[in-house]
């Protein structure tokens, strides 16, 4: 059992307030929807969630069997796919998935590696360069990258961005397996993806 609990949050630049006073609580098997017009905050949220970025005030709590996750489990239990996350574009897939799972501490075969990219639909381009990959196949590898731990908590923001038919239904079995797994919140202000929730929250 995971929860994700975000106690009186409140995120500032300088006189801008993101947003301001946020509280709500996520348990495994749920998802929350965070929707807003651009510029509202949904990314910053993601990205306080995940550790990324400190709130000016409040707290995030993902919470366990074992108690209050500190930043070094949370990193082994957490996966985000988001427009920013860096690829390396000089290696091939199988090695940007290899190296990531082992800065992450995760068994960094090329064998598992292969695994997770073949849930990806990418197996076969494994050993080619990121450098030659479309925008589309760019996303389904940053979906391995998220998901190949097994995370308790998967963050999306703008899920099926650049993504085809067939990736669009990769993006739905990950859906699934994450509520059979823990917590997830997704980040979009698309109507489709937006049936993947049980909560829902408006910034702006």
């Amino acid at each position: 059992m995971v929860t994700l609990e975000i106690q009186g949050l409140s995120k500032a630049f300088g006189d801008r307030v993101l947003f301001k006073n946020l509280n709500f609580r996520v348990e495994s098997g749920q998802c929350l929807v965070v929707t807003g017009r651009n510029g509202s905050g949904k990314t910053t949220l993601l990205r306080i969630i995940a550790g990324l970025v400190r709130p000016t005030r409040g707290r995030v709590l993902i919470c366990d069997e074992n108690g209050v996750m500190d930043r070094s489990r949370l990193r082994r239990n957490l996966g985000i796919v988001a427009p920013d996350l860096v690829l390396y574009d000089e290696l091939t897939a199988l090695e940007n998935l290899v190296l990531f799972a082992r800065l992450r501490g995760l068994d960094g075969s090329p064998e598992a590696a292969k695994r997770t990219l073949e849930k990806v639909g990418l197996c076969e381009r494994a050993g080619d360069l990121v450098a030659t990959f479309s925008s589309g196949m760019k996303q389904r590898l940053k979906y391995a990258f998220a998901i190949q731990h097994s995370p308790s908590v998967l963050l999306l923001d703008e899920p099926t961005s650049n993504l085809d038919e067939q990736g669009v239904d990769m993006v739905r079995r990950v859906v699934s397996e994450q509520k059979e797994r823990g917590v997830l919140v997704v980040a979009t202000n698309d109507p489709e993806e937006r049936s993947y929730g049980e909560q829902f929250l408006h910034l702006g």
